[in-house]
């Protein structure tokens, strides 16, 4: 990441759950920036969100990632979805004060992705351009199903999905429907071999870090379609 500011900050995630932390890394000539919320299992300091931010920057998109308050706090039980909703407006409302107008874009990994969507389905969340899922959680492991994207039909802006074919958690049988329903608003680009985390078997002949550009890259090229 040459040629690249990267900010270790804090915001007030909520009044009863006090300071998170959150890094804004901005690559020179940024031309979109993605506030970028974690998985349930691992904070905002997991090599995914390490990997991912570093190629998102190389395709010069800003992030700016932060952890949840439980996460924060060390504790392995995820926030009430209030808390986690209203820590992703603090996250995007702190991102806005720093990215000097850079154009937004939100979302994250697995539940980071899913509470993002949640947030805009209730409501619209300023300066938000679009969402992006690195592995939207669908359902459970082993128990197939498609009601946790019933809120996506409230969701007034564009998506991307990024899906792995081997993701135990988002059936692509079940998926690829909801992604018909939604119509011109959502975009699916599928990562051939990739789990919930995209990673990859060793018979797949490249690395996790090279799904990961990938997936940086195409994120790149549908933000781009959002200026239209």
């Amino acid at each position: 990441m040459k040629d690249t500011e990267i900010l270790n900050t804090s915001f007030v995630a909520t009044k009863s759950s006090g300071e998170v932390s959150a890094i804004y890394i901005s690559p020179q000539n940024a031309k979109w920036l993605l506030v970028f919320a974690h998985g349930a299992g691992a904070g905002m300091h997991h090599k995914f969100m390490e990997t991912a931010s570093a190629k998102l920057a190389d395709h010069r998109i800003a992030t700016f990632r932060f952890n949840f308050p439980y996460m924060e706090k060390g504790k392995r039980s995820s926030d009430p979805q209030p808390i986690l909703k209203k820590t992703i407006r603090s996250a995007v409302e702190r991102a806005s004060e720093l990215s000097d107008g850079l154009p937004i874009i939100a979302g994250g990994k697995s539940l980071g992705g899913r509470m993002t969507s949640m947030a805009a389905s209730e409501n619209p969340i300023p300066n938000v351009r679009g969402l992006v899922f690195f592995g939207f959680p669908l359902h459970a492991p082993g128990k197939p199903s498609a009601e946790r994207a019933d809120h996506l039909k409230d969701v007034r802006i564009p998506i991307l999905f990024l899906q792995g074919t081997r993701d135990n958690l988002a059936d692509l049988k079940l998926l690829k429907p909801v992604c018909q329903k939604l119509g011109e608003k959502a975009t699916l680009y599928i990562a051939e071999g990739g789990d919930h985390s995209f990673h990859l078997p060793k018979s797949a002949g490249r690395s996790d870090e090279e799904v990961i550009d990938e997936l940086a890259k195409k994120v790149s090229e549908w933000s781009e379609k959002l200026r239209d």
